[in-house]
């Protein structure tokens, strides 16, 4: 309300906009505050001096400091046109918007109508100059203007209207419906830096199975994670493979929690399958062993998912270390387990463990016993890695990371 009101003594016109509009009007929380305004990002960072800071090339913005939060003011943006001006098009997608305009043409090129809704403080209401109350009361994500324009103009839409209807438990509308699945291709178009923060928002979200089955309706997760997406069409041993669900819902129930999550443990979940089924090829075909084979098969397909997704590596690495420790939970005599609890990645690779024992893929027993073994003292803890001789010699035999009956690899 302060950044509201000092544009407003500056001259300026100002208007709370978007999300959080659209979430107070359902009673919910805004996570955060978004303002519009008919000031230019210099003419605000004038009106706010060290507190305001402009970024972005494609979008250019000023976000203000209020306090400890940010809010972010965006310039009223025009109807894209052919003048020469700061705006640029590839084959109908915006790869450069800062042409400005007037609050009407700014609100007819927002995505959704449930987005377009203003709240003007000049009277306190709410300005809709499309169906955004009507479309908010019926659950209905509609795209303003025509579908197809709008997709090809920034694909992401689609991945944004998979999202809010998730979030908002709302409907797409059918016009737009129908033509995803055959849009989703139009993906490739978009830089893999931002498909990775789009995919942070649609996982971490606290609805990651219900946006994860939708993207699979719309045939958009296949655009995003192809190798994962032709594992899942799979059946092993006639069973349909989980592992996926039970990592998204297990991060689902650590956001409800306010615990932490990390996209490290994210995009390890959404690979794993593409990596494991690699590696069982190249310890049944070429010999190698379990950590040597989920090594080698790990970085294959990451390399492969960077085409499409850009995950950067302080996060890639932390991947590599919760596949790669895996073989080594089967290891319970000695010296080994005390090792592998002081690793620095042991409990997000426990926690790993753990779902694909809730997946089947690894013994229930295994997660039991490492389970009561953190919880264990040191007495306890010794006698658990020995076994009756003491020599602690004894152990489970390794399991082999599962492949397919075929065992073949899997490639773009």
């Amino acid at each position: 309300m302060r950044v509201l009101y000092q544009l407003r003594e500056a001259g300026f016109d100002a208007y709370l906009v978007g999300g959080g509009v659209r979430d107070l009007l359902l009673g919910r929380e805004p996570k955060d505050f978004d303002v519009a305004t008919n000031a230019h990002p210099d003419q605000v960072k004038d009106v706010f001096g060290r507190n305001c800071h402009l970024i972005g090339r494609r979008f250019r913005l000023a976000h203000v400091r209020a306090g400890r939060d940010i809010v972010e003011v965006a310039t009223f943006r025009a109807i894209p046109r052919d003048d020469g001006g700061d705006h640029e098009t590839d084959n109908g997608m915006i790869l450069r918007d800062n042409v400005y305009g007037n609050i009407e043409e700014d609100a007819l090129r927002r995505d959704f109508t449930v987005n377009a809704l203003y709240y003007n403080i000049a009277d306190f209401s709410v300005v809709d100059y499309g169906s955004g109350m009507a479309d908010l009361r019926a659950g209905m994500l509609r795209l303003l203007g025509d579908p197809e324009v709008r997709f090809r103009e920034d694909p992401v839409r689609m991945l944004r209207a998979v999202r809010f209807a998730a979030k908002l438990g709302f409907n797409i509308h059918r016009a737009a419906e129908r033509l995803m699945p055959g849009m989703a291709s139009l993906l490739r178009e978009v830089p893999s830096a931002r498909l990775f923060e789009e995919c942070l928002k649609l996982f971490h979200g606290g609805q990651a199975v219900e946006t994860f089955e939708k993207l699979r309706h719309y045939r958009l997760f296949d655009w995003l994670f192809p190798e994962t997406e032709r594992c899942l069409g799979e059946e092993e041993d006639h069973f349909p493979i989980t592992f996926v669900v039970h990592g998204l819902a297990n991060t689902d129930a650590r956001i409800l929690e306010n615990k932490p999550v990390t996209p490290a443990f994210l995009f390890a979940v959404l690979l794993w399958e593409p990596v494991r089924r690699l590696a069982g090829f190249y310890v049944e075909r070429e010999g190698l062993d379990e950590t040597a084979s989920l090594q080698r098969a790990g970085s294959e397909v990451l390399v492969r998912s960077l085409e499409r997704v850009s995950i950067p590596k302080r996060y890639s690495l932390d991947m590599r270390e919760i596949w790669q420790l895996q073989p080594r939970f089967e290891a319970r005599s000695g010296k080994r387990p005390q090792r592998l609890l002081s690793h620095p990645r042991f409990r997000a690779a426990y926690d790993f463990m753990l779902l694909r024992a809730k997946a089947g893929e690894a013994e229930q027993e295994l997660a039991d016993w490492w389970t009561r073994f953190q919880a264990s003292g040191e007495e306890e803890q010794r006698s658990m890695t020995q076994e009756p001789d003491g020599k602690g010699t004894s152990r489970k035999r390794r399991r082999r990371p599962r492949s397919t009956k075929k065992s073949a690899p899997v490639t773009e």
